[in-house]
């Protein structure tokens, strides 16, 4: 039997404790998959104010445990709790460093101090090692919020007699958060200017990027998707890091974000009027009924295509595309329900179009989780016209929900849907390949026509249903790597 991993893991945000994306779904469910494979795993976080204020049960672990910072050291409390799965998480505590409203700014933008404030929670996780005697075999770092700890790991930790030689696995989600901070600001990292700061290190145009540090002093990198592993080493999709993703092509590995059933699955959805599942879709229906009412949409649209979109609002989503073609789009006679924030340009035009279309467009501000799962399964089409999109968990989601997919082929969109084919009924969605608004108009007339052959549609949404990306075989994967860098 193999020697049981442990994994110190760290992100800074965690479901069920901190989220405002993808990445906390991501940290939550993993290390739980993970666990259940035989790994010792440990987690650490920043103790934010949502998660004092959640109701979790913890216990004090350190009492001002002190943690470098640039040219001084200052104390942190250090609180534990517990998963469900019972896997320990370290929660660090400093009032003027996370008690705030949010985890990662405001309306204004950004906190101005996020790199204290990471800095902090970076070296505050390899304390809490070291206090604890905790030995990792590998830390696995998130986002650029983590991407110090590889550069601390082959720097000030180097001579620990906890964590020298523990290895690093490096994540990233989305390359167009970069961490980027100005150069006055090393000093607060503790890192050296002279072996840290240049050209194959973390200076990135005359500033610090924290996304790059974990890129190159991380013994492997990974990435969310198989496609978006191949597309970061492109001018089109690398963002200014292309050319160093090509050159760690060999560590670097694409691996799908996988979707925890437990909380996404219409036979067991406690946020839906009905439940239903492949053997029984009677609840479907009733769905599409409660959703039709609830968000206003003519109910002579009953048996016509219902189009849903969950979607933060940003330029990276693709809604320019719809925008153009919104017209052409309600002139199928379908209805569209939407939910999402984001930039005030899309959601202005988001509610221009309600305003031009009602009773045909409905569309829902802010976010709220219970509608989002009354949308995946009330509506027949999915939309995620993504200009990028690294994994992109919802179209796994409205798979389940025996709600049919249409994206543009990108990230792991690419990677979880296949086109449909009448002819063989093999596939599960539909997509597109060019970033423009006539192939996505051609695609979504593709899709109306199929739905109007109501046994293909049944085949299709039976395929979608049937699709397995639990985290199983993800998990699996991670843990080759882990074991692939393990004393290298």
């Amino acid at each position: 039997m193999a020697e049981q991993i442990k994994i110190l893991f760290l992100s800074s945000e965690v479901v069920p404790f901190a989220k405002t994306g993808g990445l906390a779904d991501v940290s939550g469910t993993l290390p739980v998959v993970l666990k259940g494979l035989g790994a010792d795993i440990r987690l650490a976080l920043p103790y934010y104010r949502i998660i004092r204020e959640g109701g979790f049960k913890t216990d004090l672990l350190f009492n001002r445990l002190e943690v470098p910072f640039g040219r001084e050291k200052l104390s942190a409390n250090v609180f534990v709790t517990e998963t469900e799965e019972s896997i320990p998480v370290y929660l660090i505590e400093r009032e003027d460093l996370y008690d705030r409203p949010n985890l990662y700014g405001n309306s204004m933008g950004d906190y101005y101090d996020n790199i204290e404030r990471f800095t902090f929670f970076d070296h505050a996780s390899l304390k809490i090692a070291e206090a604890l005697g905790f030995r990792p075999d590998v830390i696995h770092c998130h986002d650029w919020q983590t991407g110090m700890v590889p550069a601390l790991i082959k720097g000030p930790y180097s001579e620990s007699s906890v964590l020298s030689g523990t290895s690093v696995l490096f994540t990233f989600h989305n390359l167009g958060h970069q961490g980027i901070f100005p150069v006055d600001k090393l000093y607060i990292t503790g890192l050296s200017a002279d072996k840290f700061f240049h050209m194959e290190g973390l200076e990135y145009w005359g500033n610090i990027s924290l996304l790059k540090a974990g890129i190159v002093y991380s013994d492997a990198v990974t990435t969310v998707s198989p496609t978006y592993a191949r597309e970061v080493q492109t001018g089109s999709y690398g963002m200014g890091m292309e050319g160093l993703l090509y050159k760690k092509r060999s560590i670097l590995h694409g691996i799908l974000n996988g979707v925890d059933y437990r909380l996404w699955d219409p036979a067991t959805d406690m946020h839906l009027s009905a439940n239903y599942s492949l053997s029984d879709m009677t609840g479907k229906g009733q769905c599409k009924d409660f959703l039709i009412q609830e968000m206003g949409i003519l109910p002579s649209l009953r048996e016509r295509p219902l189009i849903g979109i969950i979607s933060r609002l940003e330029a990276q989503k693709g809604f320019d595309l719809l925008e153009e073609i919104i017209e052409d789009v309600i002139a199928l006679n379908v209805g569209v329900v939407a939910l999402g924030t984001g930039e005030v340009t899309v959601q202005k035009a988001f509610e221009n179009a309600v305003k031009r279309y009602p009773g045909r467009i409905s569309f829902h501000t802010g976010f709220n989780e219970p509608l989002a799962h009354r949308i995946m399964a009330g509506a027949d089409i999915f939309l995620v016209p993504s200009r990028y999109e690294p994994c992109g968990l919802t179209q796994m989601y409205a798979l389940r929900y025996g709600t049919v997919p249409i994206v543009r082929a990108t990230g792991g969109l690419n990677d979880s849907i296949d086109r449909f084919e009448p002819r063989t009924g093999k596939g599960n969605g539909f997509k597109f390949i060019p970033y423009n608004s006539s192939a996505f108009f051609q695609v979504l007339c593709e899709a109306e026509e199929i739905f109007r052959d109501k046994k293909a549609w049944e085949k299709l949404m039976e395929n979608g249903m049937k699709a397995d990306f639990s985290w199983g075989q993800s998990a699996r994967r991670y843990l080759e790597i882990y074991r692939s860098v393990m004393d290298v």
